[in-house]
């Protein structure tokens, strides 16, 4: 770490071309020329009358470590020797209309517990990695990734257990992960936030580990014990929108620099928060800067980018005057396309073999293209509409399933528009939604016959996998942050069983390649029974890229068929792989039609069933 900032590194941070911004920015421990150490500390405040650093080591006293403005380029800078890890420290900022602020540092690597609002001195190369050997074939796993199974267990590290530390986290949360079969955990954002109801959504850290849970290197140590055990670790990031919260970002040096100076522009209404100015090159630096940290300080092995249509469109949560068209008059922010292009640009160069993921709503083309075919560069795109569709139609009573057939069958027509994730994540039981298995209608026994009936479609349609933690064993409340998920429902039988099941089903997808090895086009996807709404059943075969066939059976009403027809256009018959009720005859032979058959099943009600088709 030089002693003084680098002329070239603020050229890159002004000019928005900075992948590693938080090691010029913040503070950082040097040794002075004369050998001694000191910290450095930086903050880029462009319109500020003067900067100082005020903090436990000089009593808050703004006169005391005055900064030096570094060249024409916005950044102030100070030295101070008698700071030590652990000390508190905030920026005193006079603003051209000469009012003091104070505010936290943007690239603090650790950050005073809420309600407190300092940060934290942290030296982040203090902790000593182990996993040395996963890291070194991460770009090799990030190559294979739409070829391979990818199973996501979604977790709020607060209410998974409530009062678990990373320490305790790293034992039975990763312990759990991969007792499940998971391939991958997903923590909801672990940036420092202010409020707990945002779930981590509005975030004034966006370099500091969240301290309710320990101090950074707790949390690495956390991202370790995934790694021993093979399980790759997504976080979700926030680059759309912050708090107003007086010590964060807005208006940091008394002007708009991280939000646009227009409101129609920055205001996002709906969450009552600010979006980032992604016309502002320095904003780029900060946010693409983020991303490379925790992909490679923290070992993050993918970032599922939060509200991204928030940030493609500018009328989003706008009505009428609310928002600012671009140059052209259009809705699109063009800004925000191109720092999409030029953020996975950068990760595909710094951090190779992350993923990134887009929770994306709408349509916009190109989402998960590569940026230099005209996309915006993701790895992957949550299918929010097969989401919706699926979960509109599992909650009908089944006798009214067969007007809503097209639900389960259009989202075929865009499966292979993008590399898709089917998500059931957190937003699908939170206040007011209901739980998964809540939505189910019919007896106590048939709602958990239906569950597994959505996971096993789940598993079977093409896409990668995700569910929230709770719906693997049925919690029938709905998600509270504020308290545990109801694990002493696994006291019964059907809970535990449901968990048992979601289990197998792990397996089963990771060790069947149909299941998830042509996952992006139709070679790997063939309907055998699409069209029988009187009955609301379905049929389609998977197969992997030596023709290994599974056939995907489902029959969405609890009336059972002695001999259900299912044409197949060649000769066979089925060894049964999983079914989602107890069943005892392994093979399905078949009747001769041609040079097709006809195999004649037996589907009991509510039933989802995989076979391996040998021909």
């Amino acid at each position: 770490m030089g002693t003084y900032l680098d002329q070239t590194e603020l050229y890159l941070f002004n000019e928005g071309k900075s992948a590693y911004a938080y090691r010029a920015l913040g503070c950082h421990r040097v040794t002075m020329e004369d050998g001694g150490a000191a910290y450095r500390f930086a903050v880029w405040a462009p319109n500020a009358l003067s900067v100082s650093v005020v903090g436990s080591f000089n009593n808050w006293d703004v006169n005391a470590n005055i900064m030096e403005p570094c060249f024409t380029t916005g950044v102030w800078q100070a030295h101070i020797r008698n700071a030590c890890a652990g000390d508190l420290y905030k920026f005193a900022i006079y603003t051209a209309d000469e009012q003091l602020i104070f505010k936290a540092d943007p690239f603090a690597f650790y950050s005073q517990m809420r309600p407190d609002t300092a940060s934290v001195i942290w030296d982040n190369d203090s902790y000593a990695w182990h996993d040395e050997g996963y890291m070194r074939h991460r770009p090799y796993r990030g190559a294979n990734i739409h070829t391979s199974p990818v199973s996501i267990y979604e977790v709020h590290l607060g209410s998974w257990r409530k009062g678990l530390d990373y320490a305790a986290l790293a034992t039975e949360l990763a312990d759990y992960v991969e007792e499940m079969g998971y391939t991958h955990v997903e923590l909801m954002p672990l940036s420092e936030y202010p409020l707990d109801d945002s779930w981590g959504y509005q975030t004034t850290g966006y370099y500091s580990a969240t301290s309710r849970y320990g101090d950074p290197n707790g949390l690495k140590a956390l991202i370790d014990a995934f790694h021993s055990r093979g399980i790759g670790v997504i976080l979700d990031w926030v680059a759309a929108h912050f708090t107003k919260d007086a010590h964060g970002l807005r208006l940091f040096d008394g002007t708009a620099l991280y939000e646009h100076a227009d409101p129609r522009r920055s205001e996002q209404p709906q969450w009552g928060t600010l979006q980032f100015n992604f016309e502002r090159s320095e904003v780029i630096s900060f946010l693409v800067s983020n991303a490379v940290f925790w992909l490679n300080e923290y070992h993050i092995d993918g970032l599922r980018t939060d509200a991204v249509s928030c940030m493609l469109y500018l009328d989003f949560g706008k009505e009428g005057k609310q928002f600012l068209p671009n140059k052209f008059g259009g809705r699109e922010n063009l800004a925000a396309i191109e720092f999409f292009k030029t953020l996975s640009t950068a990760v595909k160069r710094e951090s190779p073999g992350a993923l990134l993921i887009a929770e994306e709503s709408t349509a916009f083309d190109g989402v998960t293209r590569d940026a230099n075919k005209g996309g915006l560069g993701f790895d992957f795109k949550w299918n929010m509409g097969w989401m919706n569709d699926v979960l509109s139609y599992m909650k009908q009573d089944s006798v009214y399933r067969k007007y809503s057939h097209e639900k389960l069958t259009f989202p075929m027509m865009y499966a292979f528009s993008e590399h898709f994730i089917l998500p059931l994540s957190h937003d699908e039981v939170v206040h007011l939604k209901n739980s998964l298995i809540g939505r189910m209608k019919g007896s106590y026994e048939e709602m958990f016959m239906q569950l597994r009936q959505l996971y096993m479609l789940q598993y079977a349609m093409p896409g990668k996998k995700l569910l929230f933690m709770g719906g693997e064993f049925g919690q029938f409340a709905e998600w509270n942050f504020k308290t545990s998920i109801d694990w002493m429902l696994l006291d019964y039988e059907h809970h535990a069983a449901l968990r048992e099941f979601v289990k197998a089903l792990n397996m089963t997808y990771r060790a069947n390649s149909p299941l998830f090895e042509i996952d992006d086009s139709w070679d790997g996807f063939e309907w055998r029974q699409a069209d029988d709404a009187a009955h609301s059943i379905i049929a389609f075969s998977r197969m992997d890229a030596e023709g290994d066939e599974l056939l995907c059976v489902f029959n969405f009403t609890p009336v059972d068929h002695g001999a259900y027809p299912i044409h197949m256009p060649y000769r066979c018959t089925l060894e049964r792989v999983m079914s989602s009720i107890e069943r005892d005859e392994p093979i399905i032979p078949a009747e001769d039609e041609g040079e097709g058959c006809v195999l004649l099943m037996e589907l009991k009600g509510y039933e989802a069933a995989y076979y391996r088709v040998r021909r």
